[in-house]
């Protein structure tokens, strides 16, 4: 079963230096059965030292090793794939604290602390046999989530484990016991003494599944996402007047960000689908014979994106930005359908959007979610034309990422200026003439507008 790699036989030479059992555990072993792609770590568990056992295959290795003495474990490295080794344990918590206290233990003490029974297997590495203390293999055929012992222990203990079940059944498309889902519920207010940092790892990886949305309806359903990510929760529901109703935003949200998910790998691009009208709930409002508008959701929504980030502990970098930015402009492209729209209004979308106009018309695409072919089609096709549109304008005024063709130092220079307001407004004035279309994205064409500008409204007059 395991692979006719030589590492399993020199870790296996160690042990027996050593007089201890070893075993492969975990996701590992999890995933040989359902033949995905390997992990890039591989965990070991040992009845003795597992700090004493890493040093000695590190030795004949000859390779440094981690040690963790806190935690009894040691990591290495080898061909590019981390080796973890540890000695079986048994742990007990405390009401208020997902650390645990351990002692030593035996390998079925280690296989029963597991979160899930399909991460409970191990490997003798010296035999090769299966050690399935819980029916794990069974679970994995079945494709169902359970855990070794109770799951209200198993949750109450550790409640970012909770996260890890949703965060399996979307990796996985697995089924969640049922017994795992009503502990879940039960315990889902306890996963506020879990860090945001750890919850937030987790999210993360259920985002970046094949499917997103059996992840985030698990967490909704259990309360989970009430306690994490409350503004996401708010999207939830349908209001009607006058017999007129608006969609569900949520569950738009999740179609919108699995439909984002089968065609980009970019995990921001999938924050963009899950924020992108975050602020409806602020703006919704019903106008008579016109219905359920949510004006002004893009500018509020971006200015949303930082405080989210910040108390979701996401980096508050340049992909933050990022998503703030294609937040703020997800409505601009389909406003660009009409055939009589203006270059310049084409050339402020190109302007604004940057390099990233790629991403922001896929994103466009997939905010689609009519289930009306007719409709989709139709949709598709504006999609087509805008696309076409900004192609020619950009060929024409190559404002992708545009940088002033005349630089503040060049105007400085020109008129004998030191840093002043005045430098900016001509800075502004040329980009707008860009924009509008009244001279080219040309440094000669700008240079004349600066000049003629200048003496026109500011009364600068060039250097001699």
């Amino acid at each position: 079963m395991l692979p006719n790699d030589p590492i399993f036989k020199i870790i296996q030479d160690a042990a027996e230096e050593l007089h201890q059992p070893v075993y492969v555990v975990g996701g590992y072993v999890r995933d040989l059965f359902l033949d995905r792609r390997q992990n890039k770590d591989i965990d070991f568990v040992t009845v003795g030292s597992g700090i004493e056992l890493a040093k000695k295959v590190a030795q004949k290795l000859e390779v440094g090793v981690n040690i963790f003495k806190n935690f009894g474990t040691a990591m290495l490295k080898y061909n590019g794939i981390e080796l973890e080794f540890v000695g079986a344990r048994k742990e007990s918590y405390r009401e208020n604290s997902r650390k645990p206290i351990v002692e030593n233990g035996t390998l079925e003490d280690d296989l029963t602390r597991r979160d899930f029974t399909i991460n409970a297997l191990a490997i003798n590495l010296k035999t090769r046999e299966l050690v399935d203390v819980f029916e794990g293999k069974t679970h994995l055929e079945q494709k169902i989530l359970k855990t070794p012992t109770d799951p209200n222990i198993t949750f109450s203990d550790d409640p970012l484990r909770m996260m890890r079940a949703a965060r399996f059944a979307a990796q996985l498309e697995f089924e969640i016991d049922k017994s795992v889902l009503e502990a879940m519920q039960k315990n889902a207010e306890r996963i506020h003494i879990v860090s945001m940092e750890r919850i937030i790892v987790e999210l993360n990886k259920i985002i970046e599944a094949k499917k997103p949305s059996i992840g985030f309806k698990i967490l909704f359903n259990t309360g989970i996402l009430h306690h994490i990510f409350p503004e996401l929760v708010r999207l939830q529901g349908v209001e009607k007047v006058e017999n007129v109703a608006h969609k569900d935003n949520f569950y738009h949200t999740l179609q919108v960000l699995d439909n984002v998910a089968q065609v980009s790998d970019n995990l921001w691009l999938r924050w963009v689908a899950l924020l992108h009208d975050i602020a409806k709930p602020d703006t919704k409002k019903f106008i008579e014979r016109q219905g359920w508008t949510f004006h002004g959701h893009e500018e509020l929504g971006a200015r949303k994106v930082p405080k989210i980030f910040k108390r979701l502990k996401l980096p508050l970098d340049e992909r933050m930005h990022y998503v703030q930015k294609l937040v703020r402009l997800h409505a601009r492209p389909i406003a660009l359908v009409e055939e009589n729209v203006t270059d310049s209004a084409v050339r402020r979308l190109l302007f604004d959007a940057g390099n990233d106009i790629d991403d922001l018309i896929t994103f466009c695409k997939c905010d689609i979610t009519t289930r009306d072919k007719r409709k989709l089609e139709q949709y598709l096709k504006n999609f087509e034309y805008v696309e076409k549109r900004l192609a020619e304008v950009e060929e024409a005024d190559k404002l992708r990422n545009w940088q002033p063709p005349v630089s503040g130092e060049i105007i400085m220079q020109t008129f004998g200026l030191k840093p002043c307001p005045q430098i900016g407004i001509i800075k502004n004035a040329i980009r707008e003439a860009i924009l509008e279309g009244t001279i080219k994205n040309d440094y000669q064409e700008a240079y004349n507008f600066m000049i003629a500008f200048a003496e026109r409204e500011l009364n600068l007059k060039p250097n001699a």
